[in-house]
This record gives C-alpha cells, sequence and structure tokens, in this order.
C-alpha cells in the first residue's frame, strides 16, 4: 500500500478517481486540468485565465460536460457554465447522479431523492436554465429529474415528507435490530470497491451482486455467516465510502450506518493493493468518527492480496505490526484458503461475548433448553429428574432472556 507522495501525484490520483466515477455515471473522459491554488478563486474557483483554457479544451474536444473535483458554490458553476457554454458538475453532484442509478431498495432511492434535494435546492436556478435545453445525462437521472421542475415550495414539502419516512424506516430498523439481540454481529466498513460484497459473498455463499466499479452497490445485506466450531455471525455490507463524500448523503443514510454502531465488531475491508490504500483508510476513518465509532471494536482486514508480490505482503504486515494496535487480517476474498485467519479471529471475538455460566432449566422448558442449545455454546449438560443442569457460554443479550424464566436458575462460573 505504498504512497506516492508529491501533490501533483496526489492531483493525478483523485483525477484517476474523478475519472471512474465518471465511468460510472455513463460518461467518457476525454481530457484533463489542473491548476494549483492557493485559495479558490470566487467567480470561476479556476483563474480567470485557466478559466478561458477550459473553455477552449472544452470547444477543442467537443465535450458536452465538465466535471470539477472540488465543490463548486452555486455561483461558480452558473459562471462556469455561461463561460464554457455547457454543463457543468461538481465532484458531489457526480456522485449523487452515481447514486441515483444504483439505488435498488425504497429506503436507498429515499435517501438518494433527500440527498439530491438538498444539493440542488440552492441551485435551482441554474438547472432550470439547462433543462430547457438538455434532457437527461448525468446529473439529471433520477428522483432529481422530475424535481427539478417544481419551486422551491414543493421541494421543501418533498423534503419533510422524505425525512418523516425515513425516520419511520429507522424506526422500523430499530426493531428488527431489537430482534436479533444476542446474535454476534459484524458490519463490513470500508472505501468503495474495497471488496466488502465479494468478502461477504465469499464468507456467505450468497449471490450477492459484485462489479469492479465504484459504487457497484448501495443497498445494505445482511448474511448470516458460519464462522466454525460451532460459532455463527450476523454480517451486513453497508455503503462504501469515498473522499470528499457529500455530506448530506452521509446524513441521509444514517439509518443505514446505524447498522454499524449495533455491530459487536467493525470489519474494515481495506484494498491492500491499491497505491492510495493508506488515504483510502483514512478517509473511512474520518467517516467513522464523524458517526462517533471511532472507539469501536475494529479488525482491519487488507483484501487483494493476490494483487501484491509476496515481499509488498510482508512490508505491509511489517509496517502494520509496528503502526496498528487494531488486528489485522490479510486476504484476497477471491481466495477462499486465505479466508480462515479472518473466521479464526471473529471467533475469538465472538467467544469475548459470552458469560460461562451453569444453568438450571426446568425438564418441561423446552424451548428455553432449545435457546441454549441455538444461541449459545453447551459445554455439558446433566439430566435430572426436575431440572436439567447445563454449563455453557451463552451471550449476555440471551442470559438476560433466560434468566427471567419461571425456574431457570443462573449460577456464573469462572
Amino acid at each position: 500500500m505504498p504512497g506516492r507522495g508529491t501533490a501533483r501525484d496526489l492531483a493525478d490520483d483523485h483525477l484517476l478517481e474523478l475519472g471512474r466515477l465518471t465511468d460510472t455515471a455513463g460518461g467518457k473522459v476525454v481530457g484533463t486540468l489542473v491548476q494549483r491554488l492557493d485559495t479558490p478563486h470566487a467567480r470561476y474557483y479556476l483563474g480567470e485565465g485557466k478559466a478561458h483554457e477550459l473553455a477552449a479544451l472544452v470547444r477543442d474536444r467537443d465535450a458536452d460536460l465538465v466535471v470539477f473535483d472540488e465543490e463548486l458554490s452555486p455561483a461558480q458553476g452558473k459562471n462556469l457554465e455561461e463561460l464554457i457554454g455547457v454543463r457543468v458538475m461538481d465532484r458531489s453532484e457526480l456522485i449523487l447522479d452515481i447514486f441515483a442509478t444504483r439505488a435498488r431498495s425504497s429506503e436507498a432511492r429515499m435517501q438518494v431523492e433527500l440527498a439530491q434535494l438538498q444539493y440542488l435546492l440552492p441551485r435551482l436556478r441554474r438547472m432550470w436554465s439547462h433543462l430547457s435545453r438538455i434532457r437527461g445525462g448525468i446529473g439529471l437521472r433520477g428522483p432529481g429529474e422530475t424535481q427539478l421542475e417544481t419551486d422551491r415550495r414543493l421541494i421543501g414539502v418533498r423534503i419533510r415528507d422524505l425525512r418523516h419516512k425515513l425516520e419511520d424506516v429507522a424506526k422500523a430498523r430499530a426493531v428488527q435490530r431489537q430482534g436479533r439481540e444476542g446474535r454476534f454481529r459484524v458490519a463490513l466498513v470500508g472505501y468503495t470497491n474495497a471488496g466488502k460484497s465479494s468478502l461477504l459473498r465469499a464468507l456467505s455463499g450468497s449471490e450477492l451482486f459484485v462489479e469492479d466499479r465504484l459504487f457497484a452497490t448501495l443497498d445494505s445485506a445482511t448474511r448470516n455467516v458460519e464462522l466454525g466450531a460451532g460459532y455463527e455471525a450476523l454480517f451486513t455490507d453497508t455503503v462504501g465510502f469515498i473522499r470528499k463524500l457529500p455530506h448530506h448523503l452521509v446524513a441521509s443514510f444514517r439509518s443505514t450506518l446505524e447498522e454499524a454502531r449495533a455491530a459487536d465488531v467493525l470489519l474494515h475491508v481495506i484494498d491492500a493493493s491499491h497505491p492510495d490504500g493508506e488515504e483510502q483508510r483514512h478517509v473511512v476513518e474520518d467517516v467513522l468518527a464523524d458517526l462517533g465509532l471511532e472507539d469501536h471494536d475494529k479488525i482491519l482486514v487488507f483484501n487483494k492480496i493476490d494483487c501484491m508480490t509476496s515481499d509488498d505482503i510482508e512490508a505491509l504486515r511489517t509496517r502494520t505490526r509496528a503502526l496498528e494496535s487494531v488486528p489485522a487480517v490479510f486476504l484476497a476474498a477471491h481466495v477462499p484458503e486465505t479466508l480462515g485467519a479472518l473466521c479464526d479471529t471473529l471467533r475469538a471475538r465472538a467467544r469475548r461475548r459470552f458469560a460461562r455460566v451453569i444453568l438450571n432449566i426446568p425438564v418441561a422448558d423446552g424451548e428455553a433448553i432449545a435457546t441454549v442449545y441455538r444461541e449459545g455454546e453447551v459445554v455439558s449438560r446433566s439430566d435430572e429428574r426436575m431440572h436439567v443442569s447445563i454449563t455453557a457460554r451463552v451471550p449476555q443479550g440471551v442470559l438476560g432472556r433466560l434468566s427471567g424464566r419461571a425456574g431457570v436458575t443462573v449460577q456464573e462460573v469462572a
């Protein structure tokens, strides 16, 4: 995961990622332009001379869209479009457009629509002028296309309506999480295209959609995974992060990201083969900090080691041991024999959640006995005339439910 060093290298990396985002949105990159600025210019973001150079490049390449890697103010976007004569987008708007085309579930569509409307509200005048001569295409798809033709009042009403609906969804998710009390829960977090969905697919055997593109999947998926030795976990895949992720999206997807907050452990999946892997890892850590999850129990999962040399893998292991206090595993999601170390690490985590107890359960309470076998780890059992004595490791949440049942007694074992 080597760093690339210079400011120019960093700018090139950012433009490369912006090009991949454009490709994901269905566009084709025909040229790039870079200017180093201490502070953005108020009128065009770029300096005036550079803005005219951009206009000439657009004419020369016959481009019909310009995408900025930085966020533009409404006035800057309007001024640039008047100067250049084609549609101008910034990185945030491009990401929103990708989310609009990738959202599948009704919840994800509502989350994306809310983020789009909040972003577009201060930019309506510029968008309206373009609707007179542009239909469809990047930046004008999904829920945004119909909403742009309404006025501010109607958009405000729609925003309030979406917020209320998402609050209802958040309440439903909270009820679902309560139903999972006692289960060992794992949340996958990471930079987009780090391989979270591929890893969940490999561990669970489920047919999840996987594609080598940024933001290939947006809808969270929860699957049961056998960890071996009688242990299992509920894995939840969350939306991928990216540098300069629009804050409207983070806010809109907050209910989905609550799944990470409820998890017992976070698997931070990192593309170990990516030249910007270190920066991507810090981007994810910053977003987790914004969500209040910086101190959550984590395991670093360095994925895609099959794309690295053995020397690079060993150097990464050495560097990680020296700098990180968080446990780390190294694997390739597409290589099954590399997944064992992750399952071993998770089993150890699951074992720590279990209290070792002796349960005395009435013989007639078959439901309680079945719960111990289903959700705990039975060490020994002794059948007596009126009671069954079971020594087991049981999750704390399950232990609370069992101890509240009539006739059940619990004795902790050191």
